[in-house]
């Protein structure tokens, strides 16, 4: 009877350290600070800036499933896609307010990626990978299919999104696009670091190491795997809503294979299984891919292979894993 009381010292100190261990520090708050500051530096580059912060939203919930979870995809697009198209067709149709159309991307992708979820993460290693992408390809030939809803190859057209909140408009420089899409980010972020640092993100870390272990000691790792699974298909849904919102264009390359890869490049640049990887990896690529498509239209991707290959041979573990070793440990994640 007495020895509940003995470990609760115990409990008591590992619940300190963890809690000590997830706090704030103030380098959190670097990203957000250079990317107001780039706001007021860079004017000519508001939308490849809303560009970047929703494709770090859309790496960060790969993230979730990759460096966390341990679950292999390349399929990721797919919720892209959906909520991509539920926030386009939304707005093509008379519901033009930007908010409610994240509203419902997120929950589209979502409803997609628990249904789909309960099916492929049946199956594990190569067999998960292929079931992935077949449930991207068939939702890239079903919206290539339905013209009368989603357009087709010609995409969807026809979109209207309102002022957010009645009174900011998005306009063809980005100025709004900037703020509304880091906005979002900004409270993607918040969510994710929660999740990451609450016990269910450390057992999704226990099951990415040890699924068998973690199963002998009673933890629902199905149910979990399937929980982050939608939970990373709502915020790749909620990334392409803004993409969508942003561009006022939805087009087939959503569903793309083309694009899950890119995603998983931006993830390796700057670091799978690290919080802060996307925002390093997505920023690098894409301006990367800016710059070498102004130098060499033609031939732009050659450079971004090469980049790639570098990357990999003098940077393995990604920007944050250079950094980690440099500094003898490990960054925050």
């Amino acid at each position: 009877m007495t020895a509940p009381a003995a470990d609760a010292p115990d409990r008591k100190a590992d619940i300190d350290a963890f809690a000590r261990r997830h706090k704030f520090r103030w380098t959190e708050a670097l990203p957000w600070a250079a990317a107001i500051a780039c706001y007021f530096t860079f004017e000519n580059y508001h939308a490849l800036g809303a560009q970047i912060f929703a494709t770090i939203l859309f790496a960060l919930s790969l993230d979730l499933l990759i460096g966390y979870a341990g679950i292999i995809t390349l399929g990721h697009a797919a919720f892209f896609g959906v909520g991509a198209y539920a926030a386009g067709i939304m707005a093509a149709n008379g519901f033009h307010e930007p908010l409610s159309g994240l509203v419902i991307a997120a929950l589209a992708a979502g409803i997609a990626g628990f249904a789909s979820g309960a099916i492929v993460l049946r199956t594990s290693g190569l067999t998960l990978l292929m079931q992935t992408l077949v449930v991207a390809a068939l939702l890239q030939e079903l919206a290539n299919k339905w013209t009368s809803v989603t357009g087709g190859s010609d995409g969807l057209l026809g979109m209207k999104i309102d002022p957010v909140f009645g009174v900011f408009r998005f306009d063809l420089f980005g100025n709004t696009a900037y703020i509304y899409c880091l906005a979002v980010l900004f409270l993607g972020w918040l969510a994710a670091r929660n999740l990451i640092c609450s016990p269910f993100g450390r057992s999704l870390t226990g099951i990415r190491e040890n699924a068998a272990r973690m199963r002998a000691i009673g933890a629902p790792v199905e149910r979990r795997k399937i929980i982050i699974y939608t939970i990373s298909a709502a915020l790749a849904g909620v990334s392409g809503a803004l993409i969508a919102q942003t561009t006022a264009l939805v087009g087939l390359g959503a569903l793309s294979l083309g694009r899950s890869g890119e995603l998983l490049i931006m993830l390796i640049i700057g670091g799978i299984g690290r919080l802060y990887g996307a925002f390093i990896g997505v920023p690098l690529y894409m301006i990367a891919q800016d710059r070498f498509a102004a130098v060499d239209p033609v031939f732009w991707y050659f450079w971004i292979g090469l980049f790639m290959i570098f990357d990999g041979v003098f940077a393995r573990g990604g920007a944050l894993g250079v950094i980690a070793r440099r500094r003898g440990g490990s960054p925050p994640q």
